[in-house]
């Protein structure tokens, strides 16, 4: 009997252990640096709390909430019609929950005369409509465009708010994150690329102003910076348990300082 009691003691211990296991996936945009630091501090004050976090693009994540394999799906895009429909299809309402505002940085490596491009020269570089840098006043050399993979949420907005849904250039060369973008163009005099406000002070880049705006928080916030946009997390419905918990505590006053320290714009 006592053998017996030990044995459901330790699975009942077990049970509970994994009900503690928060799924969180999605957006490298947030799961790269901001959902682990918030994750970190939460766990601070609710030591009983796991976090899995898989940041594979915002793409994934909405997926994750509609086949059920997260409980908090992250996202730098809305979802898409087509995605809110399929999820209805399984019985899932998709509930969109912003977590911070973002503006997508243009960079070029930190040697490049550039000191400025027009949304016109941006669309014009990121769908090759030209192809060196004198095209735009800078020294001859053929761009080198570095851009996030389809499943990003990041890939998506650029296409809309910078290219006015183009395709993106032939010559354009897909990185899985905002980091491997920074590190290509830190070392490359020619590179050119887009990254999240969190990314920019990566070494060897600069940030170029657009038509005289930089991502700021003033100008993010005012929309006066042309590619600023919110960053969500993604729901089945209204959140219960861990994760109602874990979003209250992203939008309090402790998770929205994290979100300032890592580089983002509150939504307070």
């Amino acid at each position: 009997m006592k053998k017996s009691i030990l044995i459901l003691t330790a699975l009942v211990a077990a049970a509970s252990a994994q009900a503690q296991k928060l799924v969180i996936k999605g957006s490298d945009t947030l799961g790269a640096k901001l959902v682990p630091m918030l994750s970190e501090e939460y766990k601070a004050s609710h030591p009983g709390v796991s976090f899995e976090i898989a940041a594979e693009g915002s793409t994934t994540g909405i997926a994750a909430i509609t086949d059920g394999t997260a409980a908090i799906g992250m996202s730098s895009r809305r979802a898409k019609p087509t995605e809110v429909s399929a999820a209805a299809a399984k019985g899932v309402s998709m509930k969109p929950i912003i977590v911070c505002y973002d503006g997508m940085a243009v960079i070029v490596n930190e040697k490049n005369p550039i000191t400025a491009l027009t949304k016109r020269q941006v669309e014009q570089i990121f769908t090759g409509d030209v192809t060196d840098w004198s095209a735009v006043g800078g020294t001859p050399g053929t761009f080198s465009i570095y851009t996030r993979n389809t499943s990003s949420g990041t890939y998506s907005d650029w296409k809309d708010l910078a290219m006015k849904k183009r395709d993106y250039a032939p010559s354009s060369q897909k990185m899985a994150g905002n980091e491997q973008i920074a590190a290509e163009v830190g070392k490359n005099p020619n590179g050119i690329g887009y990254v999240g406000v969190a990314y920019i002070h990566a070494p060897g880049v600069k940030v170029i102003p657009i038509e005289g705006h930089l991502p700021t928080k003033d100008e993010v916030l005012s929309k006066k910076y042309p590619y600023a946009r919110p960053n969500f997390y993604y729901t089945n419905g209204e959140p219960t348990g861990e994760a109602a918990k874990f979003i209250e505590f992203t939008l309090g006053t402790e998770g929205q300082k994290v979100v300032e320290k890592v580089g983002f714009i509150p939504v307070k």
